[in-house]
């Protein structure tokens, strides 16, 4: 059963009404249908979790603080939030675990090194696209026969004294 973190309800700003014991749970069942409609409905879904860890994201909140052109990114937000690290880390495993399924499985990246993540997620999307074997549709029947004629009243309207094929 996922946890409820009120520091991180707090922030979702929901109705009273839909803050109850089971709200993760509610919103977790309410996740995976959505992602079951869409995988149905032949959309490929996929989910990446970029995780940084701790000592990361302080040597990212100092770089911005220490590079002028970086600090607009910085609030003190950052600073509170930060505290609540395991709070925080916690509530994504209970997410993660909780909405990970066969249509649409979480891919959990390190991320500290960028161009890591990034060779990792790309990779996830080109074995999925692979496995999505793309083809080009095939024209048959009466819209072949349509086409034919579409072209042909098409050269017919070459400029005089062009040759209809020239213009191709």
């Amino acid at each position: 059963m996922p946890r409820v973190h009120p520091e991180i309800l707090a922030a979702q700003k929901l109705p009273k009404r839909l803050v109850d014991k089971d709200v993760w749970q509610h919103r977790f069942d309410d996740m995976r249908a959505f992602e079951r409609y869409l995988a149905r409905n032949g959309v490929l879904v996929l989910k990446f979790f970029l995780h940084i860890s701790k000592e990361e994201q302080r040597r990212r909140l100092l770089d911005r603080l220490e590079q002028p052109a970086k600090r607009w990114k910085f609030s003190m937000k950052d600073i509170d939030e930060r505290k609540l690290w395991p709070r925080y880390m916690a509530a994504y495993e209970d997410m993660i675990r909780a909405t990970s399924h066969g249509a649409a499985p979480w891919h959990v990246v390190p991320a500290d090194r960028k161009p890591f993540a990034r060779l990792v997620v790309a990779g996830a999307m080109v074995e999925a696209l692979d496995r999505l074997d793309p083809a080009i549709p095939q024209v048959t029947g009466a819209a072949k026969t349509e086409i034919a004629k579409v072209i042909k009243a098409l050269l017919a309207e070459a400029p005089r004294g062009q040759h209809p094929e020239a213009r191709r």
